[in-house]
């Protein structure tokens, strides 16, 4: 019998099956961050438990750490951090804190270290997990209780999703990423178009992505509501495994994990890559985009009350007019960095629009590498010396810092970024802040220009 990618990596997982449907299944390795598990320690200490596995779970700190500066500036910061190398230590469990050469973004760090491969079942208390599915990996978010119960028995409730498969087939034009390839899915989709799902990427367009790009896609996957995102592993994923610090301590057989011919689907999606133009969002969700050389959408006849409604709102908010080209909006500030677009791929993609060429006047730019080996090695490449003498800020720490209002990079209530982020929720970089999706060569064509541009005309101008 056929079957998904993802079947197979549940069914590999599965322990048992419980009395209501639902089912347990094993988790082969679990991340935490300094946010999220700080309750699950807690329930653990009021239980009497203790940790069953240590050496599967890895702390990083990410989210609330200042990117400026080692040291986090404010109190309830310290305090998280403290406490979470404080539980690390009495349970035994890895810690990558701060000064640590492979601290990061628990997402740039796990593939980096080497720490996924096919077929493995990964869990952390963050929704953009999907991003393992690049491997052939079934990666997923989960709660604080959750995190308190894979502590204790390296376990899970789980219920099976439905299946969904998205071909992306055809040759994807110049200018055109990863990022604005999952950014048309979540367009076609829909926001929610996926809860409920685990989604599978497949075509011609998918598989000549390279590890960076795939991660790019399953992570944003869960944009469409998806609880997984998977592509089927291939030589190049298990390429990417191999060799890294930790890879020499997965042991996994060789079972070929990718879907089976002829395997079925409870929905499937076709999207022509050649009919993808690089995209940037205009409104309030990541389903609210178009193409750069485009318009703001307007009121149209078919348009139900609701979408109506939501076309207003999200009008209304990020203050644009609709029918407006996009490439007159102006920018306060550009962005490069997140669990989505901050790898060496990124920061090179984004080096080469700005080498030779400045950030316009009166624009603030950013950059966060992923991590610090990230860091270091974009500065080895001489990466560092393009974005500074460009005018973007090199941020010397590592961290999710304009990703999300949760430390001292906090845009200012108005603020308009252009963001290679994932988000673009009111409020999601500071209170009031209108962000723009998009790809991180195209935050800096638009740091470059002041506006939302197109990466295609600097690449044209340089021949």
């Amino acid at each position: 019998m056929s079957r998904t990618l993802y079947d197979k990596l549940v069914d590999a997982h599965k322990v048992c099956d419980l009395p209501d449907g639902d089912m347990l299944i094993y988790v082969d390795f679990h991340i935490m961050n300094e946010y999220t598990s700080p309750q699950a320690f807690s329930g653990l200490d009021q239980k009497g438990l203790n940790v069953w596995r240590p050496e599967a779970h890895l702390a990083v700190i990410d989210h609330v750490n200042a990117t400026r500066q080692r040291d986090p500036h404010d109190d309830a910061s310290k305090l998280l951090i403290e406490n979470l190398e404080a539980n690390c230590s009495k349970h035994g469990i890895a810690f990558y804190g701060l000064g640590d050469q492979r601290q990061g973004i628990e997402h740039v760090v796990v593939p980096e270290q080497g720490l996924v491969v096919p077929g493995m079942l990964i869990a952390c208390g963050d929704s953009h997990t999907t991003t393992y599915g690049a491997y052939g990996a079934l990666g997923f978010g989960i709660g604080t209780s959750e995190v308190e119960h894979v502590l204790a028995t390296q376990t899970l409730r789980y219920k099976r999703l439905k299946t969904m498969q998205v071909v992306v087939d055809g040759d994807l034009g110049p200018g055109v990423t990863a990022k604005d390839i999952i950014m048309k899915v979540v367009q076609v989709v829909g926001a929610g178009g996926a809860n409920g799902y685990a989604v599978e990427f497949a075509g011609s367009a998918i598989k000549t992505q390279g590890m960076a790009g795939r991660m790019t896609i399953c992570n944003m996957a869960v944009e469409l509501g998806a609880r997984a995102a998977l592509m089927d592993a291939d030589d190049a994923a298990y390429r990417m495994a191999a060799g890294r610090a930790h890879s020499d301590l997965l042991h996994f057989d060789t079972e070929e994990w990718s879907a089976d011919p002829g395997a079925k689907y409870d929905k499937v999606f076709h999207i022509d890559a050649a009919q993808i133009a690089p995209l940037i969002s205009w409104g309030t969700s990541p389903d609210q985009s178009v193409p750069i050389d485009g318009t703001v959408p307007v009121v149209t006849r078919d348009m139900t009350p609701k979408a109506r409604a939501a076309l207003d709102r999200a009008l209304t908010y990020m203050g644009l007019v609709a029918g407006q080209s996009v490439q007159d909006i102006p920018i306060d500030s550009a962005f490069i960095g997140s669990c989505t677009n901050s790898r060496i791929e990124d920061l090179r993609a984004a080096a080469s629009v700005l080498k030779g060429r400045k950030v316009a006047e009166g624009v603030n730019a950013i950059v966060v590498p992923g991590s610090t080996f990230t860091r270091m090695q974009a500065e080895a490449e001489g990466l560092d010396q393009v974005f500074r003498e460009a005018g973007f800020d090199w941020r010397p720490e590592s961290g999710c810092s304009m990703c999300l209002a949760m430390n001292d990079d906090i845009a200012m209530d108005g603020e308009r970024l252009a963001s290679s982020t994932n988000r673009n929720f009111e409020g999601r970089q500071g209170r009031g802040a209108r962000t723009h999706l998009m790809s991180p060569a195209m935050v800096a064509a638009a740091a470059i220009s002041g506006h939302l541009a197109d990466v295609r005309t600097f690449r044209t101008e340089e021949g």
